[in-house]
C-alpha cells in the first residue's frame, strides 16, 4: 500500500507529499517562470486581480488568458498548449504560492495545507479551437477548446482524492492519496485500503479525508455546423470541483481542457481502441440562445445568435437597402426566389425570421416574441422546398418529420448511463433548437400521443419533465415552421377547413399564421408553372459545359454547414473575410421565377418613360446578413 504511517505525538499529524511525476528541477525552474508570468509588472495585471478575488470570495479557480501568456512569452505558450500536462502543474502550484502571498498581503487567513488553486484557460487558441468533429489522434495530450452543445448530464459523485485511516492496534494514522485515470500524473491507485502491513484494521477518518465533486457530461456538435445526412459527433467531458453542474442539456458551451485517452475494461491487446474524454479546466457558457458562429481561428464568441462577423460596408449596405421604399417587397421576393408564387407565405416566412418582441413581465409573465407557421395544402405545391430554404438562411434550425419524430426526442428524454447506470436527462430537438427554426415536415402523420408533447413548447417555451426522479425544466424559445396535408390528400373546398385538417383546436390555435395552399385547375397558371419547371431544368451554371454531368452536391441544401463554412469557416481567405459580402446576384429567368419586376423610379417628381422594369435579387449570403442584423442590433 503506498501509504506513509507516522505516529501522532501531540495531536499533531504531518503527512508526506505524494510524488510527482516532473523532475523536481523541471518542476522548481517551470515553477519560477509561472510565478514571474503571475507577478509581472503591467499597468493592469488582470491575473493578480482575479488571484485577488479568489481569495476574497473562496473561489479555486484561476482563468488565464492565453493571449497574456503569448504576450508574456510565445515559446511558453506554445508549449503550454503542447504539452499541458508537463506545463499546468508548475502553473498552479504557482498560482497557489501566488494567493498564498496576496493572503498575507490583503490580511486574510487561510489553510496553508488545504488551500489550492486550480487553472482554467480562455482567450484564442488557434488551430486547437475545434468542434467535437474535429477532435482526433493528433490532439491527444494536448490543450484543445471544443465548442459544442450540452446533450446528457450525470448526477454529481463525490470523488476521493486523500483519505485518512487509523488503526486502533497501533495506534497510528495512515494516509493514501488516490489516482485515476482522469487525474494528473502516472501511478494510478484505486483499491481502498482495509488493513495495513501487519494486518491491523483500518477505520476511515471521514472528517480527515479529502473529496471532490465529479461529473461527467456528454457535449455534441452544433445542429447547424453538422454535415447533413450524418450523424453529429459527441465527446465525453469530465468536470470536477467547482465545474460541476455550471451546465444543462441544452446549453452552448465552449470548453477548455486536455483530449485524453483512457484505458477500459474493454482495451485489449487484440482490440486497442480507447476511450476519449475531455478533462475540462474553464467552462464558458453562451448567451441566452447563441450560436458563437464565429472563426475557429478567432477564438471570441459574441454570445448573440447567430453571430456573423459583419463588416463596415455591410452595415452600409443593410442601411441603404432598408431606407428603400420597396425593402420589404425586395426581401420577401428575394426569399426562395426559384419558387413560382406564395407571394403571402414568403411574406410570412420573413417576418417569422425576424421574430417578434418577447416580454418578461415584473409579475413573471412571459408573453413569447416567436412566430408559428403551418401551411397546409395539396401536395407538390412547395411547401417542403420553403422549409429547406428556411433551413438555408436560418442561423440556427433544425429540421424534422412527422413520422420520423416522437414525443420525447423533439422534447426531452430520461435515459439510462450506460456505464454508471444512472439516470440522465437527454435534450431533444426543440431544447437543441432553443432561439432558432424548427422545421417539421408532414406535420399531420405525427400520432396524437406524440403531438401533445410540443403543446407546452409553443405557447409556454419550455419543457418541463418529471420522470424517474428528475423533475426539471428546459428552455425552448423556438419558431416552428410546419407543413402539412389534408385530411383526403387534397384540399376539399366545399367542406369548412376544420374538417380538412386533421389537428385538434387546442394546437391550431398556436399558430398564429395559417396558409392553406390550394393546386387549383387554371390553365394559365398551370402553363407558368410548368414553363417554370422546364426553364430550370434548362439552366446551366458558370463554367459548365452542355452535356457534362454535374457534380454532386449532397451537403448543400439541407443545413447551413455549407454557408457558415463559406463565410465564417477556417478555410476562408484573409481577403474574403475583410470584404463585405454581394448585395445583388444577377437575375437569371431560368432560376428566378419568382421575382417580379420592380417598378420604375420616379426622379423629381415625374414618371420614367421608356423605362424597362428591373428585376432584383438579393444573395443569399446577404439576406442572412440583413435578417441577423434586423433581429438582433435593431430594437423597436
Amino acid at each position: 500500500m503506498d501509504s506513509t504511517a507516522m505516529s501522532m505525538p501531540a495531536g499533531a499529524t504531518q503527512f508526506t507529499l505524494p510524488d510527482t511525476s516532473l523532475a523536481e528541477d523541471q518542476l522548481l525552474e517551470r515553477q519560477r517562470r509561472w510565478l514571474e508570468f503571475l507577478n509581472r509588472d503591467n499597468n493592469v495585471n488582470a491575473d493578480a486581480t482575479e488571484l485577488e478575488r479568489i481569495i476574497l470570495n473562496d473561489k479555486p479557480r484561476l482563468v488565464v488568458s492565453m493571449d497574456h501568456i503569448r504576450e508574456f512569452d510565445a515559446e511558453l505558450a506554445e508549449q503550454l498548449m503542447a504539452e499541458p500536462a508537463e506545463f499546468i502543474p508548475g502553473l498552479e502550484a504557482a498560482a497557489t504560492e501566488a494567493g498564498r502571498a496576496a493572503a498575507v498581503r490583503a490580511g486574510v487567513a487561510l489553510d496553508a495545507g488545504q488551500f489550492r488553486v486550480a487553472v482554467g484557460f480562455s482567450g484564442a487558441f488557434g488551430t486547437h479551437h475545434v468542434t467535437p468533429r474535429g477532435l482526433r489522434a493528433r490532439q491527444l495530450g494536448r490543450l484543445v477548446c471544443v465548442e459544442g452543445i450540452v446533450t446528457r448530464c450525470s448526477l454529481v459523485r463525490p470523488k476521493v482524492e486523500r483519505s485518512v485511516h487509523y488503526a486502533a492496534a497501533t495506534r497510528t494514522f495512515f494516509a493514501k492519496t488516490y489516482r485515476d485515470q482522469s487525474s494528473g500524473g502516472t501511478g494510478f491507485s484505486s483499491a481502498y485500503p482495509t488493513a495495513d502491513d501487519k494486518g491491523h484494521a483500518l477505520t476511515t477518518e471521514f472528517g480527515l479525508s479529502r473529496y471532490t465533486d465529479h461529473q461527467t457530461i456528454n457535449i455534441q456538435e452544433m445542429p447547424e455546423r453538422a454535415p447533413p445526412g450524418q450523424l453529429p459527433r459527441g465527446v465525453d467531458v469530465v468536470l470536477d470541483g467547482d465545474l460541476v453542474d455550471a451546465v444543462k442539456p441544452g446549453d452552448r458551451v465552449a470548453i477548455v481542457g486536455v483530449y485524453r485517452a483512457l484505458g477500459g475494461k474493454a482495451t485489449t491487446a487484440a482490440a486497442a481502441i480507447f476511450r476519449t474524454v475531455l478533462m475540462a479546466g474553464a467552462v464558458r457558457v453562451f448567451g441566452a440562445g447563441s450560436l458563437a458562429a464565429t472563426k475557429p481561428s478567432s477564438g471570441v464568441s459574441s454570445g448573440i445568435p447567430g453571430a456573423m462577423a459583419l463588416t463596415e460596408g455591410d452595415i452600409t449596405n443593410i442601411h441603404a437597402i432598408a431606407k428603400r421604399t420597396d425593402a420589404f417587397e425586395l426581401l420577401a421576393q428575394s426569399l426562395a426566389p426559384s419558387i413560382c408564387g406564395h407571394a403571402e407565405i414568403k411574406r410570412a416566412v420573413l417576418l417569422q425570421q425576424l421574430g417578434g418582441v418577447e416580454k418578461n413581465l415584473e409579475n413573471g409573465t412571459h408573453i413569447r416574441g416567436d412566430v408559428n407557421v403551418l401551411m397546409v395544402g395539396d401536395p407538390s405545391t412547395a411547401k417542403s422546398q420553403l422549409l429547406r430554404y428556411v433551413l438555408r438562411i436560418a442561423p440556427l434550425a433544425i429540421a424534422t418529420t412527422g413520422r420520423g419524430s416522437s414525443g420525447v426526442g423533439l422534447t426531452a428524454a430520461v435515459v439510462a448511463d450506460k456505464d454508471s447506470g444512472e439516470r440522465r436527462l437527454e435534450a431533444g430537438a426543440m431544447v437543441l433548437a432553443d432561439r432558432g427554426v424548427v422545421c417539421i415536415d408532414e406535420f399531420d402523420k405525427m400520432t396524437d400521443v406524440d403531438r401533445v408533447a410540443i403543446h407546452e413548447v409553443m405557447e409556454q417555451q419550455t419543457v418541463t419533465v418529471a420522470k424517474a426522479g428528475i423533475h426539471t425544466t428546459l428552455n425552448a424559445r423556438c419558431s416552428v415552421l410546419a407543413a402539412a396535408n389534408p385530411v383526403y390528400g387534397r384540399y376539399d373546398p366545399k367542406r369548412p377547413p376544420h374538417q380538412n385538417i386533421a389537428l385538434p383546436d387546442s394546437l391550431l390555435s398556436r399558430f398564429d399564421l395559417l396558409f392553406i395552399v390550394t393546386d387549383s385547375m387554371d390553365e394559365a397558371r398551370d402553363r407558368a408553372i410548368s414553363a417554370h419547371v422546364l426553364r430550370m431544368h434548362r439552366y446551366v451554371p458558370p463554367g459548365v459545359e452542355l452535356g457534362q454531368p454535374l457534380p454532386d452536391m449532397l451537403d448543400q441544401g439541407l443545413g447551413t454547414a455549407s454557408l457558415l463554412a463559406a463565410m465564417n469557416g477556417p478555410d476562408a481567405s484573409a481577403d474574403g473575410a475583410a470584404r463585405p459580402c454581394t448585395v445583388f446576384e444577377p437575375f437569371n429567368e431560368y432560376l428566378h421565377a419568382g421575382v417580379a419586376a420592380a417598378p420604375p423610379r420616379r426622379g423629381r417628381g415625374r414618371p420614367a418613360r421608356n423605362v424597362a422594369p428591373k428585376r432584383e435579387v438579393l444573395s443569399t449570403e446577404f439576406l442572412r446578413r440583413f435578417l441577423y442584423f434586423a433581429k438582433n442590433m435593431v430594437r423597436p
